[in-house]
């Protein structure tokens, strides 16, 4: 018989709950026995939430009304325990566009960071579809894997993830030629180029996600001279917000304006050579040797996050998906009855 785990229905125990408060502010609860949030408009008991339907109102000791919701995707990422920095809602949905991810496909991914593209990707290939995720620091993949099974109530049987390097693990996880879409969110990309263009089918996209110029302009570069893509394409995406209120329509006043730039292209036929790659060999190279330096990983620069605070992130995240192993497995019990 099959188990409905839509998350949907009657909030159980272990649901992750968004409540909005007074003045907007958000709060994201996973729901608990004899579980409590206190701020200071009072206590919301967990109880009196648990029972309710979606888009419930609830108040709390102080009299203080509170919308409780399930968290959409883009609100769970941006609230759930990170052990890495994230991929922003408004970069995912570029990367799944740009690259193209569809239903049934298999992707690799790497680094992992705290899970929040690994679950835009397990949506969009389905369960027909395979994701193979890598991740050195074993630290950030047992975060990215509480995350993922947070949200979804239940470990992906489409996902794998490696604790390890590309490089060197790729082709033992996956067969030459076999890849059709992979996205690179890592301090140096270049390094991986060669591995990615064995693994990918022709016609496969590799897509970078990269937060500096610097990291833009080589990683371009390589792609470029490798002669084994097609000419990379660079994007980058912004988001600002309006205001809308009866006459008063205008601009908010902040933006989410730059986070990563995109940098896609596609995997040629071994021996094609598109035409205008013959025009620019021919060309002086736009970059000289003294440039290099610039591009290492080193002076792109990397931030570090502490042992100990790292370690309590896993915590959080591992608690949080064990709420959700318990909400998934309360909604599979009713809908067997």
């Amino acid at each position: 018989m099959s188990v409905d785990l839509r998350p949907s229905g009657p909030f159980r125990l272990g649901d992750r709950v968004q409540l909005t408060g007074p003045k907007g502010r958000l709060h994201t609860v996973t729901l608990r026995e004899g579980g409590e949030l206190h701020t200071h408009h009072g206590v919301l008991r967990h109880e009196s939430i648990i029972g309710q339907p979606d888009g419930s109102v609830v108040a709390n000791s102080g009299g203080h009304e509170y919308l409780a919701l399930r968290p959409l995707l883009r609100d769970f990422v941006m609230s759930m325990p990170r052990g890495a920095a994230i991929v922003y809602p408004k970069d995912a949905a570029q990367i799944l566009a740009s690259a193209d991810i569809f239903p049934g496909a298999t992707v690799v991914e790497a680094g992992v960071g705290s899970g929040a593209l690994s679950m835009w990707l397990l949506r969009a290939i389905g369960p027909a579809g395979r994701l193979v995720s890598f991740e050195r620091r074993e630290e950030f993949s047992e975060v990215a894997e509480a995350n993922v099974e947070t949200f979804f109530g239940h470990y992906p049987k489409s996902w794998q993830v490696v604790v390890g390097d590309l490089v060197e693990q790729l082709p033992q996880v996956t067969q030459a030629g076999t890849v059709d879409r992979v996205v690179l969110d890592m301090l140096a990309p270049w390094e991986c180029i060669d591995a990615v263009a064995e693994a990918l089918t022709p016609g496969g996209v590799v897509l970078c996600y990269i937060a500096t110029a610097t990291q833009l302009s080589r990683v371009a570069e390589y792609i470029r001279h490798s002669g084994l893509f097609t000419e990379p394409e660079a994007t980058e995406t912004m988001i600002r917000g309006w205001h809308v209120e009866g006459l008063a329509v205008r601009p908010d006043h902040r933006m989410v304006a730059h986070t990563g730039f995109l940098l896609t292209a596609r995997r040629l036929a071994p021996g094609a050579m598109p035409p205008d790659v013959r025009k620019r060999a021919l060309k002086k190279p736009s970059y000289a040797d003294a440039d290099v330096e610039t591009w290492t990983p080193g002076a792109v620069g990397d931030r570090e996050i502490t042992d100990k605070n790292l370690r309590k992130r896993v915590r959080d995240a591992q608690r949080a998906a064990e709420g959700a192993r318990q909400a998934a497995g309360d909604r599979s019990d009713e809908t067997v009855d």
